[in-house]
């Protein structure tokens, strides 16, 4: 456990000999608030760096729990924190219960799923995520495997190019935004449905053409990439019907999460049509069954979406700013549990 608190200097001693002033009846205690930056994988040190300028410089106190191995650990360190700063560490019922001072959590990434939504909510806390700070990176690695999959895996055999090639987006937020935006320069066609956005609102982007519904993007697109949050709604729904609609020589893109995926129904449609592709940026728990599947499927080790320095440092300043400007105006742009 490594836990650094680093803007004490003294200020207890202070508070013993001035605990307090009062101005026309009011009281102004001399206190800072914590705030905890707790990663079992670490941010960068440049990310780290900017966090603590956002936090200092707002009379706020930064303390660091990186690279815990027992969760008793986090129990300890955010007892006392007003805010805490997560990247893919889970806070649970469990932790928020150790948190007694605890205002807000900022989970710095656009996935939630770590954090206890209806806890904090029991508890009055305030959860937001970081929207947008990850999304170039995670596109860039949606293309990336793209190109990986068209060449066959650089196997040495004859591949095809992205050229052309129609492009079905998933959900046309930030990170489908981005990878619409990056396609086109690969001069691919660029479709999107998205539940939430109307038609217009798409066309209007000028990076993709609007489908009216979700089976029209599997059906017209040659490939399709996945965008969508694992909600009740969404759970399993990419399945054995949906995919099988994808036409000759289909490629299934997954950078969002691995519960969208109804993993039985896709690796019955991958037996029976030897044409389709899967490509994956979470590994599915029956990642051996699919490496059945040589030369059509591939998934990264581990998640890989946000790892670059650029979105590192983005996602965690994002979430200093983001504390410092709820502190001080209230702001709950990024909250997701209202």
């Amino acid at each position: 456990m490594e836990i650094r608190d680093d803007v004490r200097h003294g200020y207890e001693k202070k508070l013993r000999k001035e605990p307090t002033c009062v101005f026309s009846d009011e009281i102004k205690i001399y206190s800072k608030m914590k705030v905890l930056v707790a990663t079992e994988k670490p941010f960068a040190k440049v990310a780290v760096d900017g966090i603590r300028e956002v936090v200092e410089k707002n009379g706020y106190q930064l303390a660091l729990l990186e690279k815990y191995t027992d969760v008793n650990e986090l129990y300890a360190a955010v007892a006392d924190a007003d805010a805490l700063i997560v990247r893919s560490d889970k806070v649970t019922k469990e932790v928020i219960d150790h948190a007694k001072n605890l205002k807000i959590v900022v989970r710095a990434g656009a996935g939630y799923d770590n954090l206890d939504l209806e806890a904090c909510t029991a508890r009055g806390i305030v959860a937001m995520n970081t929207p947008g700070q990850n999304s170039n990176a995670v596109a860039e690695l949606v293309m990336g495997m793209l190109v990986y999959a068209v060449r066959n895996f650089y196997n040495g055999k004859s591949g095809s190019e992205l050229m052309g090639k129609k492009l079905g987006i998933l959900a046309f937020g930030n990170v489908g935004r981005n990878v619409a935006r990056i396609a086109k320069g690969f001069g691919m066609d660029v479709y999107a449905y998205d539940a939430f956005l109307t038609a217009e609102q798409i066309n209007q982007s000028g990076m993709a053409k609007a489908v009216a519904n979700q089976q029209a993007l599997f059906e017209q697109c040659d490939i399709v990439s996945l965008h969508i949050p694992a909600t009740a709604e969404t759970k399993l729904s990419i399945n054995h019907d949906l995919v099988g609609k994808m036409p000759k020589g289909g490629i299934l893109v997954n950078s969002a999460r691995k519960e969208v995926i109804d993993e039985a129904g896709l690796l019955k449609l991958m037996a029976e049509r030897t044409d389709l592709k899967y490509i994956t940026d979470i590994m599915p728990d029956a990642d051996a069954d699919f490496k059945a599947f040589e030369g059509r499927y591939f998934a990264t080790p581990k998640k890989m979406g946000a790892q670059t320095e650029e979105a590192n440092i983005n996602a965690g300043i994002a979430a200093a700013e983001q504390i410092a400007d709820f502190f001080k105006t209230g702001n709950k742009k990024f909250q997701v549990n209202k």
